[in-house]
């Protein structure tokens, strides 16, 4: 009968220290490394970008601020309502089309300042048309600038 790798302690003992062997001579090739290779390394291994923190001087540039008030009617329909009251999506009063809000605005400025806070449920209208940094004065003067727009 032919010996196998559990019966003969002295077979285990070779491939371990073949096994032993080879680790040392990869982590020997490893550590010769010249300092151009290492440099590669690093900057295949930098990260991609940076984030910055607001204040964060670290980053170098001067750091960002929010706008010096709330954003205009026109500037808050052109990035967030243009979407569905210029093309209809949904059954969105078209900005402009008399017709389609004069029953709208016969219900008062409060009750269309509602459906552009809160959405209109049963209609594509989600709250705050979807804008979801848009303070709740800023969709009020977004429905103002589209009543204007279409009476």
């Amino acid at each position: 009968m032919r010996a196998g790798l559990t019966e003969d302690p002295n077979v285990i003992i070779r491939y371990a220290l073949g096994l032993v062997a080879m680790i040392l001579a990869f982590g020997a090739i490893a550590g010769n490394l010249s300092d151009a290779q290492r440099a590669e390394i690093e900057q295949r291994l930098k990260p991609v970008g940076e984030v910055c923190l607001q204040g964060d001087a670290s980053c170098g540039g001067a750091a960002t601020t929010a706008s010096a008030g709330p954003r205009s009617g026109e500037e808050v329909y052109n990035s967030a309502c243009m979407a569905c009251h210029t093309t209809g999506a949904g059954g969105a009063p078209m900005y402009g089309d008399v017709a389609a809000w004069a029953d709208r605005i016969a219900k008062g400025a409060e009750v269309l300042y509602a459906s552009g806070v809160n959405g209109v449920p049963g209609t594509g209208m989600i709250a705050k048309g979807g804008c979801m940094n848009c303070s709740d004065e800023e969709i009020h003067a977004a429905v103002d600038y589209m009543v204007a727009g279409s009476q």
